[in-house]
């Protein structure tokens, strides 16, 4: 990842077990970059703020919650910023992504991200959800969901914007 970055670059990075996991956050806040962290965001109105500036980052750096094995990234999110980053803005979009996400094929995908990723993702955001308390999904339309919009992404029409690095171990959710 950091070989795909150039220094003194604007970054910001989606909610990702992933990335903490890597521990690319450390690195990130050891180097000469700009970044666009909503964690360290006083308020929620600077949070917005920064949810903002990310569409303009240099790189975005993300996981997928499903990636299928002809290259579809499925991914599923609450607010948007990170679908909506992934889809359109920063100059680079760079995933990282465990092989536990790699699914047969698009209806796989799905599922997988409705019974593995959500449930946890709803327990660590603390939502109150149905999959938070029983570990799978049923279809909730509750306010605290974390499934509010669905992007199925095929190809990039901007050559070499999006970057998927696939480590050869279980990453994230």
């Amino acid at each position: 990842i950091m070989e795909l970055i150039k220094e003194k670059a604007s970054i910001s990075w989606g909610g990702s077990m992933t990335l903490k996991k890597i521990g690319i956050f450390e690195k990130l806040k050891a180097g000469d970059y700009k970044l666009f962290d909503r964690a360290a965001a006083e308020n929620s109105k600077e949070k917005e703020k920064i949810y903002h500036q990310a569409l303009n980052a240099d790189y975005y750096l993300m996981s997928s919650n499903a990636i299928t094995q002809t290259g579809k990234l499925v991914n599923v999110d609450g607010n948007g910023n990170r679908l909506a980053a992934l889809i359109y803005g920063p100059k680079n979009v760079i995933i990282v992504a465990g092989m536990n996400k790699i699914t047969i094929d698009e209806e796989s995908a799905r599922k997988r991200v409705r019974n593995q990723a959500a449930p946890p993702n709803a327990v660590r955001l603390e939502q109150n959800t149905p999959c938070a308390k029983t570990g799978y999904c049923s279809n909730c339309q509750t306010e605290d969901t974390i499934c509010c919009q669905t992007v199925i992404t095929r190809r990039s029409r901007q050559k070499g914007r999006i970057k998927v690095i696939l480590v050869g171990e279980e990453l994230g959710f």
